[in-house]
């Protein structure tokens, strides 16, 4: 029972959180940042990460300019920290008001002539209030979803995944139940842009091979569906975000996974160039390695026991 005392610690979590939350968002953009800047300066496991993955993926850019977009980036995970709180329980009109939708046409357009919709998402820093922007103002649709280990947590984030109409789908449940909401109209959110292990193949990502999931392709050719890139990001001083959608992809999928993966990598790392700041840096994208080499990232700390 969520009720049991080894959980009211997580409760009062859920509820200060839930309280930042309801603060105006210039107040959670200027406590996120601030937040962010501390993570910048405490977080050295994830600021090398950072650090090593903008070596890699902007290699074109001065040392300072790559420091320069880090530190902004950890205030921009600060912003998205706080910003939980704002998803859980916003109401149509408050995520109305914070958000700017562009290209919406592009979307619209495929709804109105019944075509499944894959909307192609990557982990952009605004993606968790982009996606309830998506479902409150544009469509509900299916995402997968990975359990929280605390069970207080679990609730309240699926309770706000759920909100607008949106299905959630287990990542290790039967894949037959997403194709079927697909096909009946549901548009999908999928994010594809995290290390793959050895499940995964290895196409480009910014010129450094990246162990890939090769889906994408393959949904598109079991539904029939378009596949539209999708992109979220905070603006600046706290005035909300902005959901962007590129026009649909042509010709695709091609049936070659390979030569789909690197296409959907290319449309994410050119989108990248776009907002550098605000893309998900401090995960271990080249965590996998091909056989033979060596690896990117400095081996984590053990805990002590």
């Amino acid at each position: 029972m969520l009720s049991h005392p080894r959980y009211w610690l997580s409760w009062v979590a859920v509820g200060l959180i839930q309280g930042l939350g309801r603060l105006p968002f210039p107040v959670i953009w200027a406590l996120g940042t601030l937040l962010g800047r501390l993570g910048y300066r405490f977080a050295s496991a994830r600021r090398l990460v950072g650090r090593r993955n903008l070596e890699l993926c902007l290699p074109d850019a001065s040392p300072a300019e790559r420091e320069r977009i880090l530190r902004a980036h950890f205030g921009w995970l600060g912003v998205a920290a706080l910003s939980q709180g704002v998803r859980w329980g916003i109401s149509r009109a408050r995520i109305a008001r914070l958000t700017l939708i562009r290209n919406r046409e592009f979307i619209d357009s495929c709804i109105a002539e019944g075509r499944p919709v894959i909307l192609l998402a990557p982990h952009f820093i605004a993606l968790e209030l982009g996606g309830a922007a998506f479902m409150a103002l544009v469509h509900p649709g299916v995402h997968m979803y990975q359990k929280v280990r605390n069970p207080v947590m679990d609730w309240r984030v699926r309770t706000a995944r759920c909100q607008f109409g949106s299905i959630p789908v287990e990542r290790q449940d039967d894949l037959r139940g997403l194709i079927r909401e697909i096909r009946k109209g549901a548009p999908f959110i999928y994010l594809p842009d995290q290390d793959a292990g050895r499940r995964g193949i290895f196409v480009p990502f910014c010129g450094q091979p990246a162990a890939t999931v090769p889906m994408l392709g393959r949904f598109a050719a079991l539904t029939d569906a378009v596949v539209i890139p999708t992109f979220a990001r905070f603006l600046p001083w706290g005035r909300g975000l902005e959901v962007i959608f590129d026009p649909p992809l042509a010709d695709f999928p091609s049936g070659d996974p390979h030569q789909d993966a690197a296409r959907m990598n290319a449309v994410i790392e050119a989108r990248l160039h776009s907002m550098p700041e605000q893309y998900f840096w401090v995960h271990r994208r080249f965590k996998t390695r091909p056989p033979g080499e060596p690896p990117i990232y400095p081996p984590k700390r053990r805990r002590r026991k």
